[in-house]
């Protein structure tokens, strides 16, 4: 009689294989599935994926926090790490697999530098249209938007041109990182760059708004490097694409005197919590006009008033 061999533990990787293919299967994009995946390949340097699962415990979990202290990792780097990982455990306690969970690694908060005033307007000169190619003169349309809402590049990607509705001044965006369709408002300044761009452009009402020059979808690289190039040769050694996103919430809430109710809403934010990060880290803005809102100005002001008035 054939002896039966005992089945294996199931591992911490085993498990973070099923956790992966349930995300697939909740059609989670493929970013954040890649994502997931490179946050576990570095979580395996500090964690055994081969401990079985039912033996991981708490004491793994704190020396895993432990060791990536020890080798220098990025504060928020471990942040992000842990957040995988609690995504992970939590799935993992839906399922019955554990009842164990991580909390978030607490990064300090850091003011992220935005872009400038000075070096928003270099990007913002129009491209002479007469010597420009369509790159440029694309990238200079795309800057007008996101600082119009400060969307995502990924959204930036898959906007097509049905998707312009310059009459009622609004965009639909129907590829968001949450998958939930949203609609922006946009300013009587874009609606103009908008309306000259579309004509210029040409197309379908199917074809992406913003295509390389074949005409093809933009890849994120391509958006990415594009952007990137156009910002150097204005003299603007800051590239990033997410940074007009900060920028965008940064000179809505400060400079404009926005609300955090409204900010949630254009920067597609499930929830307020987001967009508290983005209240909390420019902070130190918060003295720019204060005398417009302080509550003490404003009763010393009528009392002022009234003195006055007596007199």
């Amino acid at each position: 009689m054939a002896k039966i061999k005992m089945k294996h533990s199931v591992t911490v990787a085993d498990t973070f294989a099923d956790f992966l293919a349930g995300k697939k299967a909740a059609v989670v994009s493929e970013k954040t599935l890649a994502t997931y995946g490179q946050h576990f390949s570095a979580i395996s340097k500090h964690l055994s994926p081969a401990i079985p699962m039912d033996r991981l415990n708490k004491v793994d979990l704190e020396a895993m926090i432990a060791s990536m202290r020890d080798v220098g990792l990025a504060a928020n780097s471990i942040k992000s790490y842990t957040r995988t990982l609690k995504s992970f455990l939590s799935w993992c306690n839906e399922a019955g697999i554990t009842r164990l969970n991580i909390q978030l690694y607490k990064a300090e908060e850091t003011i992220k530098e935005t872009y400038s005033d000075e070096e928003l307007k270099k990007l913002l000169k129009k491209p002479n249209m007469k010597k420009c190619t369509f790159a440029e003169y694309r990238n200079w349309v795309i800057i007008n938007l996101l600082l119009n809402n400060g969307c995502r590049a990924a959204t930036i990607r898959n906007i097509q041109i049905k998707d312009v509705d310059i009459e009622n001044k609004v965009i639909y965006l129907r590829h968001t990182k949450n998958k939930r369709a949203q609609v922006i408002p946009l300013c009587e300044a874009l609606c103009g760059v908008l309306r000259e761009y579309m004509r210029v452009r040409g197309g379908g009402g199917d074809d992406y708004l913003f295509p390389n020059e074949n005409g093809s979808q933009l890849t994120e690289n391509g958006l990415r490097c594009s952007i990137a190039s156009y910002n150097r040769r204005r003299g603007v050694e800051k590239t990033s694409i997410h940074l007009f996103r900060h920028t965008f919430a940064k000179k809505y809430l400060v400079d404009c005197g926005g609300n955090a109710f409204t900010l949630q809403r254009l920067l597609g934010h499930s929830t307020l919590d987001m967009t508290k990060h983005y209240c909390a880290i420019f902070d130190a803005d918060i003295s720019k006009n204060y005398d417009s809102f302080s509550p003490l100005t404003q009763i010393k002001g009528t009392e002022g008033s009234k003195i006055k008035m007596g007199r």
